[in-house]
């Protein structure tokens, strides 16, 4: 069994988070998946920010569970979705942490998109 290292954000490696205050629309290309007022902004270390959103305001018949599982020590393990469109859809383009970090517990329930996948808009 392998031990992960769990780590704390600080001043090395700082994460902040907070509410975005705006709406927040994902889009694969004509497809809305997820739309929202309740998005939360992560910014961590020198990352672009990432938007977060309720797992609530997605099109959850969209989400098909991926195998695939990444592991953060600051955030903990990952567990991603492939977007299911009829004409096919983005692997891998969701992920969530169930059991996040106790320093970021707050994104427990959400969801974020990588921004090469899915179309994130900001005030849309």
């Amino acid at each position: 069994m392998t031990i992960r290292e769990s780590k704390i954000p600080g001043p090395e490696h700082p994460i902040t988070i907070e509410s975005t205050g705006t709406r927040v629309v994902a889009r694969v290309g004509a497809h809305t998946i997820a739309d929202t007022t309740r998005a939360l902004t992560l910014r961590e270390a020198s990352y672009p920010p990432v938007q977060y959103i309720p797992l609530e305001d997605v099109d959850q018949s969209l989400l098909m569970a991926s195998a695939t599982q990444t592991y953060c020590p600051y955030k903990g393990d990952a567990s991603y979705y492939r977007i299911a469109l009829a004409d096919g859809g983005p692997a891998d383009a969701v992920w969530f942490y169930r059991e996040p970090h106790e320093a970021v517990a707050v994104i427990a329930g959400h969801v974020a998109f990588y921004p090469d996948k899915v179309d994130v808009q900001l005030g849309a």
